[in-house]
């Protein structure tokens, strides 16, 4: 089948609920605490959905949103977007919504509400499809999304899979993910050196490409059986909301890399330079970095 899609998104979309506290901490000695709270579409394949598309690359959504407010008001942003909502299926526990409490630095504790996504089936047909049209697909990790997994195997596009904060290395739940990936990304938020995580990767899956965001620390890069590590990128703005800048990071590098044919190291820079920028949209999916000012923050830093 003709590929005319550049992406497929696999994973879940929702609405984020960013509340921002005016202290550094929540004072648990009161009832109530004073703070600012912003709703807005966000989660995973809410920021990697609208990241590609800021980046003008043509791009497909598969997932599940409720048959209610939140539902259909995600799925009309996508539709303005431009992006295909044609395996946009409806999840009768409703829209997946997320709570993150914010501090004055831009760090984040969430607490995740992704409502059926555990117990969801998606059409196969439709999904396979989609799929097939579309040069990569972006997987994130609701469990219904393994299910898709061979299909774009089957159909010969490149699979990426986002396994975010891993916690344990050998968690069953991400096993499939890591055995499928041609690209590989993960949070080393819960550990100092990613080195380790990313040589047991290859034990599971050595021919993946590999790339742990750091946060302030940089990023990884694990390929062919080299890694490395590459330092913070610095911008003017202020980080202030640091939700979907792994996203960012993901979005940029195979933006580049996959869908635009640069080398590892430049993508590695581009995929910075994306998640950098998304650090300074504070609760807000809708003016993610387009590719023109990639190109202008790389020309600056490359």
């Amino acid at each position: 089948m003709e590929k005319t899609l550049d992406v497929a998104v696999v994973g879940n979309v929702g609405i984020d609920t960013n509340i921002y506290l005016y202290g550094n901490e929540i004072d648990f000695s009161v009832e109530a605490n004073f703070t600012q709270n912003i709703d807005y579409l966000g989660q995973a394949g809410g920021y990697a959905s609208r990241g590609y598309h800021r980046q003008g690359k043509r791009t497909a959504f598969i997932g599940h949103v409720g048959d209610d407010y939140s539902g259909r008001f995600i799925r009309d942003v996508f539709e303005k977007d431009g992006i295909d909502t044609t395996a946009l299926f409806i999840d009768p526990s409703g829209t997946a919504r997320s709570v993150n409490f914010m501090y004055p630095d831009g760090r984040r504790k969430n607490f995740y509400d992704g409502k059926g996504h555990m117990t969801l089936t998606p059409d196969p047909q439709t999904c396979r499809d989609v799929l097939s049209r579309a040069r990569l697909a972006h997987f994130n990790l609701p469990n219904w999304a393994r299910e898709l997994l061979p299909a774009a195997r089957e159909s010969g596009t490149l699979i990426a899979c986002d396994l975010q904060d891993v916690v344990r290395v050998d968690d069953p739940y991400r096993r499939d993910f890591i055995e499928y990936a041609d690209f590989l990304f993960f949070s080393a938020a819960n550990y100092p050196n990613p080195m380790p995580l990313i040589q047991q990767f290859w034990q599971v899956n050595p021919r993946c490409i590999i790339v742990s965001g750091m946060g302030a620390r940089g990023c990884a890069l694990g390929s062919h059986g080299k890694i490395e590590f590459f330092p913070v990128v610095d911008m003017p703005e202020a980080v202030i909301d640091t939700n979907g800048a792994g996203d960012g990071l993901a979005v940029g590098f195979l933006t580049s890399h996959v869908l635009e044919g640069r080398g590892l190291h430049e993508s590695i820079l581009r995929g910075q330079i994306t998640a950098r920028y998304t650090c300074t949209q504070k609760a807000s999916s809708d003016a993610l970095i387009t590719s023109e000012q990639v190109d202008a923050f790389y020309k600056e830093m490359g």
